[in-house]
């Protein structure tokens, strides 16, 4: 692979990498913010590992996409950054106006993202990114010192004469609590070298504020014993100041040798290390590097601790911990460094996790599964030619192998639709806020398994049924309140797996479908008469917008009321061979019902014959099997253990002609298919059992056929049509309460 093929690669990944990065931000930024405007909300949505999380998801993008030179996106996503490690830092209150600038930025930067995929390279510091960047800077200015920090009075050292020092209260309530706690044991010979210790304490306060001073006397001894170039006093220093550990111990430089010096955070800033290092990106540091970087331990403390650690293992004794090293001489606190030996665990483990997951082309998946099916295939026509005992067995036993492939393989196209799902989130929030609806979206079975390509596929049917329920169905909050009902509607998301199917349902507890409004509009287009609008029934009343052009809408917006839209729908989940109908009811709500095959690639199916012609049915949907005799009466209903189970003759449906079956003493078989609630019963001629079937798509010329969805490929090589229950059923049901309606009446 060439260099530049490598890069190809590269970028490739970091796209990929960088979508779903997005993708977790957004979702991140939607839970972050306060609902209903209450403060305790507030407080719960500033979970720290929450916010870090989005922190670290910003920070890698702007990482990779230095390493590529794509310096646009670097410079953006800096000032995203600078935000949330403000909001990190306490020191920007969360409200909604702030996390919709965040989602802002956050969709500037998915089409800078997008831009790189599909051109190549990406326009940045256009006019709207100027103007964004703008807003996020001033976002970063808290007004009137927002930011309270609580009082919290420093614990110094143990020592004999040690008190704690004061904390002088501020201005807008705020207490100036010290950064750091100098410890200083200076030498006995200090004076005695030139080094007066009062001159390096007022050199330290060109570097901050000393907040508290304690001097230390307990060295001092009697007068007569004292020496004038001796120096006898320590300090414990509560000092306030932006500089590094690194800096301030750059002032006492000339005095280490002989002298004590401790600069440690204080006690009050324990929890900000710790914070700090919870947020470090995920990178492979070992424990001294990361209280380094963080400025905690300065570099030479790391290294007189790991010389302590190396004389100990040259003497044979049994060596101490570098962190217990490090708290023993005091150079850190013991929180600090719990808190970088759980970082280094959670990255161990992350990465042990990430090793397991192996990112695949879907071309390649495709190719396997495509190779499965094959075998399925020739495993089934192996099984016909196998004439003797051991060969029955040998291919019994490859059946067995090969249904385990396609199971395994066919999972691994398999993903929760909980991720499709939670990108509604962000479109109920901006939509209801533009109608000035007041609308919680509901998920249910986030952790509902389908193939990909499904996945894919319904994203948009679903984007317009959950747009219509907003614009349509849930009335705004002031018509809610009148009909006393509460002011926030719901919209619901719910998946679930149904009868070898996923049931996917979009409800509200809207207004619910206008009957009469959808039957005049009907009559209008000259859909229906006036009279057959009369006696209609609800599902069919409802199927009607599905019509092409049909829309209910007084005016066209920017959602709706353009007549395109649920036709589209229907026909794009028919593609997949799914279904959809409605259930509705006036001011309570509407409920849309989704049914689409778990896969679209391979299936356990059930042949039947008919006309002398093999068909398969989704065994998933077959209930049982029984005899039909042929002096039973030709009705479009049997009785079945006190149900009435509606029938339909395939032969019939399909316009099939067959002597031998024409003949009255021909007997037949009932299939009780079953798909939701609906039963029904296919006569067919024959049953020929079970079959594992690869699904053939028919092709553009056929894609108009009701209750064939696909077809395949037998192991004798002879093409068999797969037929698709839930319409047949649905038409068996229809048929049935059309021929009982007479008898029932008498």
């Amino acid at each position: 692979m060439s260099f530049e093929q490598q890069m190809q690669q590269a970028m490739r990944s970091f796209i990929v990498e960088a979508q779903e990065l997005l993708e977790g931000m957004e979702r991140g930024l939607m839970e972050l913010e306060p609902q209903g405007g209450a403060d305790d909300a507030i407080d719960d949505a500033l979970d720290g590992e929450h916010i870090n999380a989005l922190f670290r998801a910003a920070h890698t993008i702007k990482g990779s996409a230095g390493l590529f030179g794509l310096d646009g996106i670097v410079r953006f996503t800096h000032h995203l950054e600078s935000v949330l490690d403000q909001i990190r830092a306490g020191k920007l209150a969360v409200s909604s106006e702030l996390v919709a600038l965040l989602l802002q930025g956050r969709d500037h930067l998915a089409q800078l993202i997008d831009q790189i995929d599909s051109q190549g390279a990406c326009i940045a510091d256009t006019p709207e990114e100027q103007a964004l960047v703008t807003r996020l800077q001033a976002a970063q200015q808290p007004a009137g010192g927002a930011l309270v920090v609580a009082q919290q009075s420093p614990i110094a050292p143990s020592a004999p004469s040690a008190e704690a020092a004061p904390v002088t209260v501020l201005a807008h309530g705020s207490a100036l609590t010290p950064s750091w706690h100098l410890s200083l044991r200076f030498g006995a010979d200090s004076l005695r070298n030139g080094m007066d210790p009062l001159a390096f304490i007022r050199y330290l306060r060109g570097l901050g504020e000393i907040v508290g001073l304690v001097t230390l006397t307990d060295a001092l001894p009697p007068l007569d014993a004292m020496d004038a170039e001796t120096s006898y006093l320590g300090f414990e220093i509560n000092f306030k100041s932006e500089a590094s550990k690194e800096e301030i111990a750059a002032v006492f430089e000339f005095v280490q040798e002989d002298s004590t010096i401790r600069i440690l955070p204080a006690h009050s800033r324990i929890a900000d290390y710790v914070q700090l290092i919870r947020s470090l990106p995920e990178d492979d540091l070992r424990l001294g590097d990361i209280l380094v970087q963080i400025g905690t331990l300065t570099q030479k403390e790391l290294s007189d601790a790991l010389n302590a650690q190396h004389d100990a293992q040259a003497t044979g004794a049994p060596a101490a911990p570098l962190g217990e090293i490090l708290v023993r001489e005091g150079a850190t606190h013991q929180p600090i460094v719990q808190a970088a030996l759980d970082k280094q665990k959670q990255i161990k483990d992350k990465r042990s996790r990430d090793n397991q997951m192996l990112r695949v082309a879907a071309d390649k998946l495709d190719a396997l599964i495509n190779l499965v099916g094959e075998l399925v295939i020739a495993s089934a026509g192996n099984a016909l030619h196998a004439q003797n005992a051991s060969q029955i067995e040998a291919a019994a036993q490859i059946t067995r192998l090969v249904e385990d492939i396609r199971e395994r393989a066919l999972k691994l196209r398999m993903v929760e639709i909980g991720e499709t799902f939670a990108r509604f989130q962000r479109v109920v929030r901006d939509v209801s806020r533009e109608l000035g609806k007041d609308i919680a979206l509901v998920i249910e079975g986030a952790d509902t398994e389908m193939d990909k390509t499904l996945v894919e596929r319904i994203a948009d049917p679903l984007m317009h049924l959950v747009r219509n329920s907003i614009d349509h169905g849930i009335e705004s909050p002031e018509v809610r309140t009148a009909r006393g009902k509460p002011a926030q509607g719901t919209l619901k998301l719910a998946a679930r797996h149904d009868s070898g199917s996923i049931l996917i349902t979009v409800s509200d507890d809207g207004g619910g479908l206008n009957r009469e409004r959808i039957l005049a509009k009907a009559v209008e287009r000259g859909l229906i008469s006036t009279e057959a609008a009369a006696a209609l029934p609800d599902a069919e009343v409802w199927a009607l917008i599905f019509e092409p052009g049909f829309s209910t809408a007084d005016a066209v917006t920017d959602l709706s009321g353009r007549g395109v839209g649920m036709d589209v729908v229907k026909r794009n989940i028919e593609a997949i061979r799914g279904s959809i109908d409605i259930q509705s009811s006036a001011g309570v709500g509407t409920q849309m019902h989704l049914r689409l095959p778990l896969t679209l690639a391979i299936i356990d199916g059930f042949l039947v014959q008919a006309a002398g012609r093999t068909f398969v049915l989704p065994l998933d949907a077959v209930i049982e099997c029984m005899e039909f005799a042929p002096t039973q009466p030709q009705q479009g209903y049997i009785n079945l253990r006190g149900e009435v189970l509606p029938l339909l003759h395939l032969r019939e449906q399909l316009g099939l002609a067959d002597s031998a079956a024409d003949s009255p003493n021909t007997r037949s078989n009932v299939v009780v298919a079953q798909i939701g609630g609906q039963r029904a019963g296919i006569v067919v001629d024959a049953l020929l059992g079970e079959y594992q079937t690869v699904i053939k798509p028919l092709g553009a010329l056929f894609a108009h056929l009701q209750g064939i969805s696909g077809s395949t490929i037998l192991g004798n090589g002879e093409v068999a049509l797969i037929l698709d229950a839930a319409p047949l059923i649905s038409r068996a049901s229809r048929s049935a309460q059309g021929r009982q309606a007479p008898a029932l009446s008498n």
